[in-house]
């Protein structure tokens, strides 16, 4: 190669480079202004939410998980835009006059799931993936005082965090078995039984059932445990494939108590 065209070479490679650089440096900023236009982004609340007259709304705070009522605080505006933008619960301490992130300090935290108004448009109902425990005084609910004839009788004991009643448990597994049945992750045995299809899932309700009989008959409480669980995972499958509700079979089972 000529010592022109090697120079010419040279030069063609210093300024694709520098366009390369450049067209990097831009997409680079694009992205950093992007990134502070999304974490700038304004949240704008509905019309009509009666504050009062101090600039706060009431909040009642329930587990997603258990329906239980966690506790009872207040939000400000800024509060409540905060909780929205970044689905977290987000709170305004009236002591103390400022606002205050639920866990922050105590890694008790709240992952918002829902939030309503009520009818006159002055409380809100938080729904919330609660982490830990929700009292400062380390119980599950703030709402602990069961009032008796001059006295109050502590309910729980502290740190315990319940586990949600049976409905509600199979309406969580519900959820979880739907969304195999749309997603069908590989490797998921709820896969491989919707796969399978229904004469598959019914040999495994069958056997679940009788397996169930056995340790009912071996009169072991973990086994019956263990068993009755498997046959419920296999109903709610079936229900699933047959596209059954469990709010139907609710309705079934309301009848049949009167």
């Amino acid at each position: 190669m000529s010592k022109e065209s090697k120079e010419s070479k040279e030069s063609t490679d210093v300024r694709e480079s520098t366009d390369i650089n450049k067209r990097t440096e831009s997409t680079e900023s694009t992205e950093r202004t992007e990134s502070k236009v999304c974490a700038d982004q304004v949240i704008t609340l509905p019309v009509g939410i009666r504050w009062n007259s101090h600039g706060l709304i009431p909040v009642i705070v329930q587990d997603g998980d258990t329906q239980e009522v966690l506790m009872l605080a207040y939000m400000n505006e800024e509060a409540l835009k905060l909780t929205l933008k970044e689905k977290r619960a987000w709170y305004y301490s009236r002591s103390r006059q400022s606002l205050w992130l639920k866990g922050e300090s105590s890694g008790n935290t709240q992952e918002v799931q829902d939030l309503r108004f009520d009818c006159d448009k002055d409380a809100i109902l938080l729904t919330v993936k609660q982490k830990g425990v929700a009292c400062h005084e380390n119980f599950y609910s703030c709402f602990h005082y069961k009032a008796e004839e001059k006295d109050f009788t502590s309910l729980g004991t502290p740190h315990e965090v319940p586990t949600p009643s049976l409905g509600r448990t199979l309406e969580l597994l519900a959820q979880v078995i739907h969304e195999r049945n749309l997603e069908r992750p590989e490797g998921s045995y709820t896969t491989y039984l919707f796969e399978k299809g229904i004469d598959k899932i019914l040999k495994k309700v069958g056997e679940e059932s009788a397996e169930t009989i056995i340790a009912a008959k071996n009169a072991s409480l973990e086994e019956i445990r263990y068993e009755t669980a498997d046959l419920f995972f296999h109903l709610l499958v079936m229900l699933e494939e047959r596209g059954v509700g469990l709010e139907e079979i609710a309705k079934e089972l309301q009848g049949r108590r009167k």
